[in-house]
């Protein structure tokens, strides 16, 4: 693995250890909650633009797994 994204992966590692971060999934959280009640959509648009809106929300609550599966897999990939 080049430094350029060891680097990369060390800086989102060490935001992931923030009160900030933490503090934004929570909010993020509480967003999803809400967004996710579709009885809140009164129409089909409001409905696809809480779905897009949803996918974003899971994508940040999963960023820190998915970054720790992709670094691992980058790490085995340089091992071989």
């Amino acid at each position: 693995m080049d430094n350029t994204l060891k680097q990369y992966y060390d800086n989102r590692f060490e935001m992931f250890t923030s009160k900030g971060w933490k503090e934004l999934v929570e909010d993020v959280k509480n967003m999803e909650e809400v967004t996710s009640n579709i009885s809140n959509c009164v129409d089909e648009k409001s409905f696809w633009i809480a779905k897009g809106e949803l996918r974003i929300l899971k994508w940040i609550l999963n960023l820190e797994e998915l970054s720790q599966e992709a670094f691992k897999g980058l790490e085995e990939d340089a091992s071989l």
